[in-house]
């Protein structure tokens, strides 16, 4: 799968992630990170105030932020994201299902059917000390259990996913 574990070492790839065990049984996996001049501290506050109709998402503004450009510096509008709150992420909402600065923030999607979900994703930003400043670690994690899941898995989100997340590592990192 392309970008499937960009940027990531071996060990991050292998290691446990903050969120890993709220989609425990996913289909799809993928590990991509990068290394940011800046402590975690100054990192965090630009991954809390992600969402569509707030700071954006850092990535494809065309696309993923209906052509409004991603914020270029800190709102302090944005900055209240508590663990249980909804982000909107256009149509669908994620809950920012674990927030504790300047770590972790994970974001989370279950969808059709509470007890059983049949759409279940996940998506942990973990910032780690780097002699560098912060080594940022994101894990995707999905399980659809809907006829055609893990093609739908394989062929458009995990690829759509991997080129999305990518570029909104690479401009966490110039921000």
């Amino acid at each position: 799968m392309i970008f499937q574990y960009w940027g990531a070492t071996p060990d991050e790839i292998n290691s446990h992630i903050i969120g890993d065990d709220l989609c425990p049984k996913a289909t799809l996996t993928a590990t991509r990170c990068i290394t940011i001049s800046a402590p975690p501290q100054d990192v965090f506050p630009w991954i809390r105030q992600m969402g569509f109709g707030r700071a954006g998402w850092y990535s494809y503004d065309w696309l993923d932020n209906l052509g409004r450009k991603s914020a270029t510096s800190i709102l302090p509008e944005w900055q209240s994201v508590q663990s249980g709150d909804l982000i909107p992420a256009g149509p669908i909402s994620f809950v920012a299902t674990i927030v504790e600065p300047p770590r972790h923030f994970v974001l989370e999607i279950r969808g059709i059917g509470k007890k059983k979900p049949r759409l279940h994703f996940t998506l942990a930003y973990e910032l780690r000390d780097d002699p560098a400043g912060t080594r940022l670690v994101t894990r995707m994690r999905s399980h659809i259990h809907l006829p055609f899941g893990k093609l739908f898995e394989k062929l458009i989100l995990g690829p759509g996913d991997g080129i999305m997340l990518r570029r909104q590592l690479l401009n966490l990192s110039h921000r």
